[in-house]
């Protein structure tokens, strides 16, 4: 019997699988909201074939000795388990269905290391209910600020589809196109990708003005840690932040200085002494089409803020600087996680050895890793359209990992003129009600981000 083909570990998985932990499993969540019912043996079967239509997808973590130079991964004809699951509805599948995204990493020995959980009825329905690992919270809005909507809920027949990916083996925007595969395939409709804006292209340069990578960055203020390990989120739905016609910034960096703001003004608030602030933002440069390689693809870039930088009442300067430093740092040929990951995961050692040294490196270099994390998927590129009866994605949410140090990310992403926004948080860092806290921040400084 032939022995199924294996690769070795690319630089993103390694360091992730140097560094795994398991109170705070590194889980990628996507949600997806869709107005009606699906059918389980018609999706099962959708998504099989869109499994096989993109094999990346279907491999495990081989087995090796302790002394082995690398690890690999072992690529499968078909997946190891049923990856599609229909969990009983009820008042609280929708929450226990979010709760277990965060908490339960799919693993990395099973091949496919992702599943899909479809949570379907009217108990699907969007809510303001918490628990003591996750809460979704949707209302109106406070404090002069426009009116939030209410999410769109799943309703009487609605479902809303939660995959969960281990994100030592793949990232959010390469399982969005499976998704979009299985939902084409399931509704025979096309789920092409729209086509990406087109702007100028950027010749190679380095930013000007950046604060020094020398000064260790602000963290995120402690709020009221809760005892208990693990991640907490919150998923609300936003006004797209209106921009004017032909500003020479993006929405993107309309949610950069969203971010930076708030996290300058929560510090404030908690007494913490100005420092600068970077935000690493990844960027994706993969195609969204059916050639699409599928594993984790994006490049990760650090966008620093000085403190005296983050002046609400200097708005439209803020922004254009910001947007000259995003588009200088993505322009840039940079390997994925920099140069050093890539010297500590070549095979110059037992990949054991290396383990260790990359977690103490982690250890050391802790003080020095950005205050946060901001992905912005942009607008969900495909329709998602599941055919008649399921009908197409109304919301769309992702979220990242938020281990320590940093401890908060902020995962954007807008569908039908919404924005959708996660915020996840290290329960060593920060309550449900901090969660809460951040989320009414963010909207403030989001909406002062238009006033221009």
């Amino acid at each position: 019997m032939t022995a199924p083909p294996r690769i070795p570990f690319p630089v993103v998985d390694e360091v992730a699988r140097h560094c795994l932990q398991e109170e705070e499993p590194e889980t990628v969540h996507i949600e997806v909201h869709l107005p009606g019912p699906l059918d389980e043996a018609r999706l099962r079967t959708a998504f099989a074939e869109a499994l096989r239509r993109h094999p990346r997808i279907l491999m495990r973590e081989a087995p090796g000795r302790w002394y082995r130079r690398r690890y690999e991964w072992e690529l499968t004809e078909d997946p190891d388990v049923e990856v599609v699951a229909f969990p009983p509805p009820g008042p609280d599948a929708l929450r226990d269905a979010r709760t277990r995204a965060l908490t339960q990493a799919p693993p990395l020995t099973v091949s496919p290391p992702i599943r899909l959980e479809v949570v379907a009825g009217a108990h699907a329905a969007e809510g303001s209910e918490a628990s003591d690992a996750v809460g979704a919270e949707v209302g109106a809005g406070r404090g002069g600020l426009r009116p939030r909507a209410e999410a769109p809920a799943a309703g009487s027949g609605g479902t809303v589809l939660f995959l969960t990916i281990n994100h030592t083996a793949l990232d959010g925007p390469a399982c969005l196109r499976v998704l979009a595969t299985a939902a084409e395939l399931y509704g025979g409709r096309d789920n092409s990708p729209a086509a990406p804006p087109v702007r100028p292209p950027e010749t190679p340069q380095a930013p000007a003005g950046l604060p020094s990578n020398w000064a260790r960055p602000a963290r995120v203020a402690h709020g009221t840690p809760e005892p208990s390990p693990g991640n907490g989120m919150l998923v609300t739905e936003l006004p797209l932040p209106h921009r004017p016609k032909g500003a020479p910034y993006t929405v993107n960096d309309q949610l950069m200085v969203t971010t930076a703001l708030t996290i300058a003004h929560w510090n404030r608030e908690h007494g913490a002494r100005p420092r600068p602030l970077r935000i690493t933002m990844p960027v994706d440069d993969r195609p969204r089409d059916a050639s699409m390689p599928i594993g984790n693809g994006t490049r990760l870039v650090e966008v620093p803020f000085a403190p005296e930088e983050l002046d609400a009442t200097k708005m439209p300067e803020l922004l254009r600087r910001t947007a000259l430093r995003t588009r200088a740092l993505k322009s840039l040929p940079r390997p994925q996680l920099g140069h050093g990951a890539t010297l500590l995961t070549a095979p110059w050692a037992p990949v054991a050895w290396r383990a260790a040294l990359t977690r103490t490196l982690r250890r050391a270099a802790a003080p020095w890793t950005s205050t946060t994390l901001l992905s912005n998927i942009g607008r969900v590129p495909y329709p998602l359209d599941f055919g008649e009866r399921a009908g197409r994605a109304h919301a769309v949410w992702f979220s990242a990992p938020a281990r320590m140090p940093r401890g908060l990310t902020v995962t954007t992403a807008s569908t039908a003129g919404r924005l959708h926004l996660a915020l996840r948080w290290s329960r060593s860092l920060l309550s449900h009600g901090d969660g809460a806290h951040l989320r009414d921040l963010f909207e403030h400084h989001l909406h002062t981000t238009e006033a221009t």
